[in-house]
């Protein structure tokens, strides 16, 4: 596969919630207290990941995600509107590194670097269905 030309570092890419009920650590399971979940913090960076380069991906190919390194550093209230950035910083054969952002109205609530893989879409579900029949 060739990568696109389009597909380089400084790409970027957001994503926005306003943080309700759904979206708290109480209701994801991740802790007790009723602010914005890590785990939806990192879904929102994920999505500004895909959304800085899904539409350079070439007919039959998709990226998904294999690591993730993250810091979740300041809460955020239901109530208020949460800002994910991710810019592409590097493209290494199929992989893809960005850095990632996360703010509420008030501050910086999080930051890390996450790498997502360019797949064969076909490829890889034949892979899953070799490994759901167990061969």
């Amino acid at each position: 596969m060739e990568l696109p030309r389009e597909l380089k570092p400084g790409l970027a890419g957001t994503a926005e919630i306003v943080v309700g009920t759904r979206d708290t650590a109480p209701h994801v399971g991740s802790g007790k207290v009723g602010v914005l979940a890590t785990p939806v913090m990192v879904n929102l960076l994920e999505a500004a990941a895909l959304q800085a380069v899904e539409r350079y991906m070439p007919e039959g190919f998709q990226t998904v995600g294999t690591r993730l390194d993250v810091r979740h550093f300041a809460a955020t209230p239901v109530g208020m509107k949460v800002r994910a950035e991710a810019r592409l910083v590097a493209i290494e054969g199929r992989a893809l590194t960005f850095h990632l952002r996360a703010a509420d109205e008030r501050e910086p609530i999080g930051e890390g670097v996450h790498e997502r893989l360019i797949i064969n879409v076909e490829r890889f579900d034949a892979r899953m269905q070799r490994k759901l029949g167990g061969s």
